[in-house]
């Protein structure tokens, strides 16, 4: 690559980020009124639905609706949006923004060690000490009498851990058993529309629907706003990653939990102890020893992250 492409390309990444790490006070936002968790779930399953429907039709790519599209379209949409997010829109209810920004770094350490069990990977000295690491940055986060600035219940805190977990399984199940041969896209549109039809009922029967108005009330503007943020990021790191590959996409990780700091501080003037900047240098360097080797196609490297 040029300099001029290195230079763009890491704008790109910079950007995406920022935009990732900005999705998290939205989140904080959109609870704040107590509208319920599946409502919101539902909504951001309408909102990427319609998204990527647009974009589909604009690179004339049809959807499949066979037997094996349906199953993938329904696991993708059960471990990549509605166990995850039904957990983390109750989680952020009770936990600080930049907490859960910091959480979110131990996607590619569960993804690891998932990929091991799954035969996937193998064994190395430098990823377990990157294991360690991260446990460690977590432990300084949920340890009792740890001064963080900031109140951290540690029940939520391991709830929101479990979404990352699914997560990283929902990465890895696609590096492993792959999309049918369909493109990112058209899976993304098809795990939303799947997604909102099995929501559909579960919002009824639940009796948290949510009705949109006009003008915008704030809380509905931050689930917009992160709903939309969330399917053109996603949208940029395919691109980004079928052009530099994956060693330097995945970098994103440490611009995410950066970014969600500082988001958190900058919209919701969250303010933190000196405790947790050695926690999220512990959890950088478990990321950093967990990372994708040279060696791995992006596809693969995307189940990673």
């Amino acid at each position: 690559m040029t300099r001029r492409e290195i230079g763009f390309f890491t704008l790109c990444l910079v950007l995406m980020g920022a935009g990732w790490g900005l999705t998290q006070p939205m989140i904080k936002i959109a609870v704040s009124t107590g509208y319920g968790h599946f409502g919101l779930v539902f909504w951001q399953l309408v909102i990427g639905a319609t998204l990527m429907a647009g974009i589909c039709a604009y690179r004339r790519r049809r959807l499949p609706l066979n037997f094996a599209a349906l199953r993938l379209y329904l696991t993708l949409a059960m471990i990549g949006t509605i166990v995850p997010n039904s957990l983390s829109y109750q989680a952020a209810v009770h936990l600080p923004s930049g907490i859960m920004s910091l959480l979110v770094s131990m996607i590619p350490m569960f993804a690891f060690v998932i990929a091991l069990g799954l035969g996937m990977d193998s064994l190395a000295w430098r990823r377990i000490v990157g294991l360690l690491f991260g446990l460690a940055g977590v432990l300084m986060i949920i340890a009792p009498g740890v001064d963080l600035g900031q109140e951290v219940p540690v029940f939520w805190a391991a709830v929101y851990v479990l979404t990352t977990l699914c997560y990283a399984f929902e990465g890895n199940f696609i590096a492993k058993w792959g999309t049918q041969g369909l493109g990112p896209f058209q899976v993304m549109f098809g795990a939303s529309l799947m997604g909102a039809v099995v929501m559909a009922p579960v919002v009824v029967a639940s009796g948290q629907y949510i009705t949109p108005e006009w003008p915008m009330p704030v809380a509905q503007q931050g689930l917009l706003t992160a709903s939309v943020v969330h399917v053109f990021v996603y949208a940029t790191y395919v691109w980004l990653a079928g052009r530099t590959g994956a060693v330097f996409t995945v970098q994103v990780s440490y611009l995410v939990t950066g970014s969600g700091l500082i988001w958190a501080w900058l919209i919701l003037d969250e303010a933190y102890a000196s405790t947790i900047w050695i926690a999220l240098s512990a959890m950088f360097i478990g990321m950093y020893l967990v990372q994708p080797r040279p060696k791995l196609e992006p596809d693969v490297a995307m189940g990673d992250t």
